[in-house]
């Protein structure tokens, strides 16, 4: 399985999951992997939500689908997170950057 994930002017951002026979499908928020079943029906259930997030909320939402899966809190060293964008190029956050969208998830589920 393989995920593209790109931005341009004219569409925005666009996510394609491609199967190993190659088709593949867009989607505004995919999974793969052995937790698939449970990430896609995390994510489904907030699919409403995804045009109204900025960056920091995107991020979040995904960490959050990670935590939720897998029953487990993350430290910033402990996962790695690309981001692409059209106003940037492709980044990869730092551990402090990751460990801000951490403590901005749990400052949220403590309220």
């Amino acid at each position: 399985m393989m995920i593209l994930i790109g931005a341009d002017d004219e569409k925005g951002a666009q996510v394609y999951k491609v199967d190993p026979a190659g088709h593949f499908l867009p989607y505004k928020a995919v999974s793969t992997g052995k937790y698939e079943p449970e990430a896609m029906n995390f994510l489904e259930k907030r699919v409403a939500e995804l045009e109204l997030l900025d960056e920091n909320a995107t991020i979040e939402m995904a960490i959050s689908a990670m935590q939720h899966v897998l029953s487990s809190d993350f430290k910033g060293s402990e996962i790695e997170i690309g981001v692409v964008s059209t106003s940037k190029k492709f980044r990869v956050l730092s551990e402090q950057q990751i460990e801000e969208r951490l403590n901005a998830i749990t400052e949220r589920s403590d309220l």
